[in-house]
């Protein structure tokens, strides 16, 4: 591999990790827990926090297997594609497809970086509800736990088509949100970032639940790792003090 080759490599696999969607910010704790950044200058599927089958019966072993194999798995083929054809495209200055390339980098970016924040957004030990700082805040920018539940379980609900929910912290005015994305990187906005998602497109409940995507979206609600989710909190929180 050439050298300017690799430099691109390492710039594009920051730059398309740090803007997956909508110039969301990644968090440090999230890199460093699944090593979501690249690996000898080629993005990898993170490893699992738990087996295929730790998630039953909320969600089944084969739905977790092929979701995370196939489906995570082509997110992050689909990334490393992109950004080598945005290589080859600038070593050889031919630009007439970049158009079609940069929105592949975002798509699989964004799916790949959603994907290895909604396994952590999930325990075999989840559920209940939040603690600390991240229930105070909570209440403070929803009113109640079950306001917040409620607001999130209907964005997911009512996403169009394919796409997901997000549980958000803007650092700019200190305040929690709930986002609805599109596919991966749609009706998303700046400067927030992302503290736990569930993935609505089918293929994360269909074997299992069919079309009743509220049924998933209730059950998941035991699964979610509040742990994390107050870890992450946290970190970004107290940088704010």
């Amino acid at each position: 591999m050439n050298e300017n080759r690799r430099d691109f490599l390492k710039t594009a696999g920051i730059a398309s990790a740090m803007t997956l969607f909508g110039g969301a910010l990644i968090s440090s704790e999230l890199v460093a827990q699944n090593e979501l950044f690249i690996n000898n200058n080629i993005h990898k599927l993170p490893k699992l926090p738990y087996k295929f089958n730790d998630l039953e019966p909320i969600i089944d072993a084969t739905t977790v297997e092929i979701h995370y194999t196939k489906h995570h798995q082509g997110y992050v083929d689909g990334l490393n594609k992109a950004e080598a054809a945005i290589s080859e495209a600038l070593g050889k200055n031919n630009l007439e497809l970049i158009d079609y390339w940069t929105k592949k980098l975002s798509f699989n970016g964004a799916g790949h970086y959603l994907h290895t924040l909604y396994w952590n957004s999930m325990s075999p030990e989840g559920g209940g509800q939040p603690s600390g700082k991240l229930a105070d805040q909570i209440k403070i920018n929803f009113g109640t736990f079950e306001k917040f539940k409620n607001l999130f379980t209907t964005a997911a609900k009512t996403v169009e088509g394919s796409g997901w929910a997000m549980l958000a912290y803007n650092p700019q005015n200190k305040k929690l949100i709930v986002l609805q994305i599109e596919n991966h990187q749609k009706l998303t906005t700046w400067e927030i970032i992302p503290l736990m998602v569930i993935d609505v497109w089918e293929h994360a409940y269909y074997l299992k639940y069919q079309n009743k995507r509220l049924e998933y979206i209730n059950s998941w609600f035991d699964l979610v790792n509040w742990k994390n989710v107050e870890k992450l909190f946290s970190v970004h929180n107290n940088n704010d003090n």
